[in-house]
């Protein structure tokens, strides 16, 4: 486990393609200013020891001194040692539809990436609660168990996609069971479900489902994402749209939020329903929903003890300039015969 204190720094990298064009520039200067000042077969007896490569060995040691140089500034640091820590929260699971009506824009950019910036920022404003994640269209699947990593689940969950589940459909009970088994504390004072989705095509079975999580102590609250009034589905082809969903009929398909659903499923859960239009508010709902619950105390394993690495980047870099120091623009004996660069002897 790993790190970095100071990310801002990674900035200095861009100094390498500013270098990389200044270098071009001065040696397209050179040349012709050379040109200007005798012919290439004299210039090579007026000066037999030029080297015409140690400039870019001389530019590429510049380069990976500026490298290290910036990781050092950026302080990276190695955890050394795990040790248990005791937290107190509430095990909390998003299941987010994954379905294709999710593509639809009528809330921008479109539901997918707004449940996904949702989940985020609500994963942003979390204390010590463990959470787990589900992707569910047709079918559930298992995105990430009940962890307290959150910089995993957000990246689990920003590769999230309409693709990633052949089936299609809003299967809202089948994630619901298959949240049932991220518990796995029998004495969890509270466990909690929100279902982010726009509740279209939702499988009959979701009520008795809902009803299913709800005795086993389960909290199901669930997140509206889209509008009444819908809109199409887009199939993009390289990030431009193409063509719409049609229907057989060869109608284009409109996609509806289907808020009566969603408020159901809240209902029987026990919870509370939301529609997601405003991610502030919604963010705001959540973390006051879960500050309010009881919280049952649970062991994790975690790194302590991070140990700095930057005086190894620091001396690298330290050690490049000292080397580009005595790096003159005329050959050196036994470079010249490695013949590296293969120049030709005059």
């Amino acid at each position: 486990m790993y790190q970095l204190d100071e990310k801002i720094y990674f900035y200095l990298l861009f100094l390498l393609p500013v270098l990389f064009v200044l270098f071009l520039a001065v040696q397209f200067w050179k040349k012709r200013t050379q040109k200007k000042f005798a012919e290439a077969d004299l210039l090579k007896r007026l000066s037999p020891d030029r080297s015409t490569s140690k400039s870019i060995l001389k530019l590429v040691v510049l380069m990976l001194a500026i490298v290290c140089l910036s990781i050092a500034l950026v302080n990276p640091k190695i955890g050394t040692k795990l040790e248990t820590v005791k937290r107190e929260g509430v095990d909390v699971v998003f299941a987010v539809d994954v379905s294709k009506s999710m593509l639809a824009e009528d809330i921008a950019p479109n539901r997918l990436e707004k449940s996904k910036r949702i989940v985020s920022e609500i994963i942003n404003h979390l204390g010590s609660d463990r959470i787990g994640i589900i992707a569910y269209a047709g079918q559930a699947y298992p995105q990430l168990p009940i962890t307290t990593d959150y910089g995993a689940a957000k990246m689990f969950l920003q590769n999230m996609n309409t693709n990633m589940l052949s089936s299609q459909g809003t299967a809202i009970d089948e994630a619901i069971d298959l949240a049932k088994t991220y518990y796995n504390d029998a004495d969890q004072t509270n466990r909690v479900l929100f279902i982010v989705s726009d509740g279209e095509d939702h499988s009959e079975r979701a009520a008795a489902a809902v009803e299913s999580a709800a005795e086993e102590g389960i909290k199901v609250y669930s997140i509206g994402v889209g509008t009444n009034k819908g809109g199409p589905i887009p199939i993009k082809i390289n990030g431009i749209v193409e063509s719409y969903k049609k229907d057989q009929n060869g109608q284009v398909v409109i996609t509806k939020l289907n808020e009566d659903v969603l408020k159901e499923v809240a209902n029987k859960g026990n919870g509370a329903y939301i529609n997601g239009s405003n991610t502030g508010e919604t963010v705001e709902f959540v973390t006051d929903t879960l500050n309010s619950m009881d919280k049952k105390e649970f062991e994790t394993k975690q790194f302590a003890d991070f140990k700095d690495q930057f005086q190894w980047f620091l001396g690298g870099a330290i050690f490049l300039l000292f080397i580009d120091i005595f790096f003159l623009e005329r050959r050196t004996a036994w470079l010249t015969k490695l013949n590296l660069f293969n120049e030709k002897e005059s």
